[in-house]
């Protein structure tokens, strides 16, 4: 296991600045994803970890090891940092077979007969490859030169391996199937994997904590899958992670109206809780804590219903404005039934408010 630890690190392409005063502890042991929209710096963070970019400011270290330094002129080569890396393309040599793919990194190093025949076949157990020494990349599936991929990272470093993007030119089973591979991988052998992605889908599924990314590079929220979902730091953070509507919200004589003052669109008769005083606001609602109430006096029309197993997805128009609800199969027990033209009254349950001139 490897802790890893970004100083104020800043990385700057030409005039434009990627990531600044980039500051983040990685626990040993843990599997930490980093997501965010494509642009926000993932990956610069990954490459400046990795070695093969060098930051214009602050400091990176590897367990306790100062690993580079501008300022100090400190800057260990990839090979000295000792960290596997997978890729989103796996990148496994196709003229070697599985057994060289694997052993590429040790025989870069220059290891020993002996080490090498061990590691490979320790690395190969881990992944579920054994017997597959002999392949070729071209006779192996995406999801197989994926496991090759992981394997070789492994004898690069069992203590500290980077996925960028590593399961996504994979089809959805396989998705799911490599997730559940390199979950019970790393509680084996209890590596620390630093996961980059913009599907945060994957990382919650998958990793201990996560960080989310804005678009200008900085952090703006780190935590477990329930911290982001329940309690998101801020409106960039509520409209990343998963799906969202977004209502403007009017104030007048203690009632708050959806959009604009209407009796019609009359949701509440005091302050709901969170809501910002002296701020133009905004409700962010997540699709599952809009419930249709005959009784509320908010009543829009279902636009499209789909049936998507283990709930229903409808849309709705409310003031000239599709919303997105959706309704867990289990609560379609209760006998009612909703359809395409339908009528229904809308109720909202667990909503956010921000200001509406904040950025998303």
């Amino acid at each position: 296991m490897a802790k890893v630890k970004f100083d104020r690190v800043t990385v700057k392409y030409g005039d434009h600045t990627v990531i600044k005063d980039y500051s983040l502890e990685v626990q040993a042991g843990e599997i930490l994803g980093i997501v965010g929209p494509s642009g926000c710096g993932k990956t610069t963070v990954v490459r400046s970890l990795g070695g093969f970019l060098n930051p214009d400011e602050g400091e990176i270290y590897i367990d306790d090891e100062l690993v580079y330094s501008k300022k100090r002129r400190v800057n260990r080569s990839p090979e000295q940092r000792r960290l596997g890396i997978v890729f989103q393309d796996y990148a496994v040599w196709p003229h070697l077979s599985v057994w060289d793919n694997v052993a590429y990194p040790l025989k870069k190093r220059r290891a020993a007969k002996d080490e090498i025949a061990k590691k490979v076949k320790h690395a190969l157990e881990q992944v579920r490859m054994t017997g597959y020494e002999k392949h070729m990349p071209a006779q192996l599936s995406g999801g197989q030169q994926q496991r090759v991929a992981i394997a070789r990272a492994l004898t690069s470093s069992n203590d500290l391996v980077i996925m960028d993007e590593p399961i996504t030119n994979l089809d959805a089973k396989l998705r799911e199937g490599m997730l559940e591979e390199i979950r019970a991988m790393q509680r084996r052998l209890k590596t620390t994997i630093i996961y980059i992605t913009h599907d945060q889908e994957a990382a919650l599924q998958l990793c201990d904590r996560v960080i989310i990314m804005q678009q200008d590079g900085q952090i703006c929220q780190i935590g477990t899958d329930e911290e982001i979902i329940e309690h998101p730091a801020n409106r960039f953070v509520f409209s990343f992670i998963g799906v969202s509507n977004f209502i403007p919200v009017t104030e007048d004589q203690g009632r708050y109206y959806l959009w604009k003052k209407d009796p019609a669109l009359c949701y509440a008769s005091q302050a709901p809780q969170g809501y910002l005083a002296g701020k133009k606001n905004v409700m962010g609602i997540r699709p599952m804590d809009i419930v249709f109430d005959d009784a509320s006096p908010i009543k829009a029309v279902i636009t499209q219903d789909v049936f998507l197993g283990s709930l229903f997805n409808y849309f709705v128009r409310l003031n000239d404005v599709e919303l997105r609800v959706q309704r867990s199969t289990l609560d379609s027990l209760d006998g009612r039934e909703y359809h395409e033209g339908d009528t229904v009254g809308l109720r909202f349950l667990n909503e956010k408010y921000y200001d509406e001139e904040e950025a998303v």
